[in-house]
């Protein structure tokens, strides 16, 4: 199937649909300028710093890394926290929210991006399923406490050449003990669920009204199978149909999308 026919058989569900699922990985960051971590090379190119020291993403993406080198792992994710929130999302995401705003059912999220641009690009916080937390939440690191809070009063200063935090370390205001971001990490024990829950809540009750969904994933791989697992089951559970952007997808209405997201999501405008 050519592309322009797979973009009119996607417009065409698209169009039917009582209700849009957007569900996302990383790849729909890309055209925004987020990198997307793909392997551990693509990692070591947005940090050299770790790069030269041969830091794998797993090995700074877990508590034990806030514990045993907290600037270096605040220095990383400082940075990111900093990125996401100076970066601008792609007119893609207005588009997706167009579509879903003209639904009779309206739209709804789900993403393992941590990064918050669907709320920065107008979308209902109240309608994103979050699945692995936000870089925009804090918790205790040794979970004192069930609180999660807003990073809004953290400003942090980076050494990015050498991926170091320069300003004081965010602190659990209950214990004074080292703050982490609310993000599900590698070898996570003590990760605070109770936000991700909620949001998790507030979907399967969006879910259980819809009769004709259309899921439109983008840039969801799978290495860590979260997004794509999320849209089969809408698939499966409330016969919905699927439209996957994506090079490598081989199920749905597939078109083939390496770092051209935007433009695809705009030719089925």
């Amino acid at each position: 199937m050519s592309e322009s026919q797979a973009l009119a058989q996607a417009a065409d569900l698209i169009s039917q649909a009582d209700a849009l699922v957007v569900t996302a990985g990383a790849g729909m960051g890309v055209d925004s300028g987020l990198p997307d971590f793909r392997g551990t090379e693509g990692f070591w190119k947005a940090y050299p710093a770790l790069g030269r020291e041969q830091v794998e993403f797993h090995a700074i993406a877990c508590p034990d890394a806030f514990r045993d080198w907290p600037q270096r792992a605040w220095g990383c994710y400082g940075h990111r926290l900093e990125l996401y929130r100076q970066t601008q999302p792609h007119p893609g995401f207005e588009m997706l929210k167009r579509w879903g705003e003209k639904k009779p059912l309206g739209l709804a999220v789900f993403t393992s991006n941590v990064d918050g641009q669907f709320q920065k690009a107008g979308f209902d916080p109240n309608a994103i399923h979050e699945c692995h937390g936000s870089i925009h939440h804090l918790q205790c690191l040794n979970a004192c406490t069930t609180t999660i809070w807003p990073a809004d009063g953290f400003e942090p200063e980076v050494d990015a050449a050498q991926c170091r935090l320069l300003s004081p370390l965010p602190r659990c205001s209950s214990c004074g003990a080292l703050a982490r971001p609310n993000i599900l990490m590698f070898y996570d024990a003590h990760w605070l669920e109770e936000r991700e829950a909620r949001q998790a809540t507030r979907m399967e009750k969006w879910l259980s009204r819809v009769r004709r969904p259309v899921v439109v994933e983008i840039g969801a791989g799978t290495a860590i199978p979260s997004v794509r697992r999320f849209g089969q089951r809408i698939v499966h559970e409330f016969g919905g149909r699927l439209v996957r952007i994506n090079p490598r997808g081989k199920r749905g209405t597939d078109l083939p999308g390496h770092r051209a997201g935007q433009r695809l999501i705009a030719g089925l405008g």
